[in-house]
């Protein structure tokens, strides 16, 4: 089973993040950090919204801080370009039989946008939402639990991501990882070609 990430691996998404919290941060009075960074990157955005509120310990509700996000990320994944090599590294695992299917931190509406957009559901069995299992994608067990899901073992599973933390949490649960580069997380470069079975600057590599 070949197990992919959405934002930042399939697609080229993570600037569209990285504009809505500046734009969000400014239109409150707040200056976007790295600690600002390293603490919504990769997260559902129930648990991005909590860290937000208790940070800059805001009067709005986690529902309002979600709201005023989507609207500002509203019809972004319209126009989100796909990695470099996707559809050709996609195109072969189809002809070669591999089962495939995507596990995102990704608002709902927003991958099946990009996924209806690119044509990706032809590849893809089952998409599995973090957001619906309740849990960002650094825990072992939401890993076992997608695996789960798609009646596999981890250990049958190649995970493909852009984040350390994420592929952490493959790797505990007992995938094999394959790490993917991408220009807004270089500082984690080296981690992740130390945790990583593989680490590749895009698809290209694999074909």
């Amino acid at each position: 089973m070949l197990l992919f990430d959405l934002d930042g691996t399939l697609i080229d998404s993570n600037g569209v993040w990285l504009e809505v919290d500046k734009v969000f941060l400014a239109r409150h009075g707040y200056e976007y950090s790295q600690e600002y960074h390293d603490g919504v990157a990769h997260s559902i955005l129930r648990n991005c919204a909590i860290f937000t509120k208790n940070h800059f310990q805001m009067e709005e509700s986690c529902e309002e801080i979600i709201a005023e996000w989507m609207e500002l990320a509203r019809n972004s994944y319209d126009t989100v370009p796909l990695k470099p090599h996707v559809r050709e590294y996609l195109d072969r695992c189809k002809e070669a039989g591999h089962r495939m299917a995507i596990f995102t931190a990704c608002v709902p509406e927003h991958c099946q946008a990009a996924v209806r957009n690119h044509g990706l559901d032809a590849y893809f069995e089952r998409i599995i939402y973090a957001q619906e299992l309740g849990e960002d994608k650094k825990s072992p067990a939401i890993f076992r639990q997608a695996a789960a899901l798609l009646g596999v073992k981890p250990r049958e599973c190649v995970f493909f991501d852009d984040s350390l933390t994420a592929c952490k949490g493959a790797k505990a649960a007992g995938m094999t990882v394959v790490g993917i580069r991408d220009g807004y997380f270089t500082g984690a470069e080296a981690d992740m070609r130390e945790l990583c079975d593989q680490y590749i600057s895009d698809f290209g590599e694999l074909l």
